[in-house]
């Protein structure tokens, strides 16, 4: 019965819809993205509106869980984001939610919003992308540029630390490589080699912290 429950919660989470985001910023880099994320964490990821050859990666369904969560809150983009103000073009943004099974699409385009969810469910798909462009790099490096290596690696290793990567697996058969390969600098070896130890085993999250005690600061 357990087995039957569980084979059917992940029957609907695969139906349960998609959320696509885009940011088109010419002159940027990158000057497109979109990204298409499936409730259990499988995206598709494109730097053109043609791509033909998109990445595919996934993140934690947790992570996953909490994004679909923002957009639940933002009640998937049936309301206004964009704040009105008159601020400075960042790029037009777009958060599409497509429900599948015939229901109707709803999205929202903005330069800038206000909103906290708007503001925290975009800092995802900037991060989605960070850390795309971080494994873009270290793979240019890894094929063809040796001695840029360990500063791609240094790059990697700050976006870890400020809590900017997302979809850690992608990056291990590159830093095997680069850790098992005697062609690289030792100090990119070593730097390759802790990275994939970190990522094969991440620390536990932090406890929550106890909620405040009424009548104290």
């Amino acid at each position: 019965m357990k087995h039957f429950f569980s084979l059917l919660l992940l029957s609907n989470l695969a139906t349960a819809g998609q959320l696509f985001y885009s940011k088109s910023f010419p002159n940027s880099v990158p000057a497109y993205v979109s990204i298409q994320l499936s409730p259990t964490g499988e995206i598709v990821y494109k730097e053109a509106v043609d791509d033909e050859q998109p990445v595919k990666l996934k993140i934690e369904p947790n992570e996953a869980a909490e994004i679909f969560a923002l957009a639940e809150k933002l009640e998937h983009f049936k309301r206004t984001l964009e704040s009105g103000l008159k601020v400075a073009f960042m790029g037009e943004k777009t958060f599409r939610w497509e429900p599948g099974a015939g229901a109707p699409v709803t999205e929202q385009k903005f330069n800038y919003s206000q909103d906290p969810d708007a503001i925290k469910l975009q800092d995802w798909f900037e991060r989605i992308t960070e850390s795309e462009m971080l494994f873009f790099t270290l793979e240019r490096t890894v094929k063809y540029d040796k001695l840029g290596v360990y500063k791609a690696l240094l790059q990697l290793e700050a976006a870890y630390d400020r809590k900017r990567l997302v979809a850690w697996p992608q990056y291990l058969p590159l830093l095997d490589r680069v850790a098992k390969n005697s062609s690289y600098m030792n100090v990119a070896r070593e730097r390759a080699a802790s990275l994939a130890e970190v990522f094969r085993n991440p620390p536990p999250p932090p406890p929550p912290a106890d909620p405040p005690t009424k009548g104290k600061p």
